[in-house]
């Protein structure tokens, strides 16, 4: 199944996410089934807006979409499909 990285601006501060993330899960799981949440990285940039790096794979990028719109509260800087993952493992010295 395809994977994408969506990286999202949020509207809201570092103290809602909690509530924000939850409604994320409800929706990947009563709304967007075809949808599996894998993972996020949250940061805070220096003014305190909120901005994630979330990891779906789901079947379309529209998909992902519907779900980026139904969640609200941020805007999306970018949508990117992974190709491939690597570690550090993978470049043995």
């Amino acid at each position: 199944m395809p994977r994408f990285m969506v990286v999202r601006n949020f509207t809201v501060g570092e103290e809602e996410m909690s509530r924000v993330g939850r409604k994320s899960r409800v929706l990947t799981e009563e709304t967007f089934p075809e949808i599996t949440w894998e993972h996020s990285h949250v940061a805070v940039e220096g003014d305190g807006r909120v901005k994630t790096f979330c990891v779906y794979a789901a079947p379309t990028l529209e998909i992902v979409e519907a779900h980026a719109k139904e969640l609200g509260e941020h805007t999306i800087q970018s949508v990117h499909e992974i190709v491939g993952d690597v570690t550090p493992e993978d470049f043995p010295g």
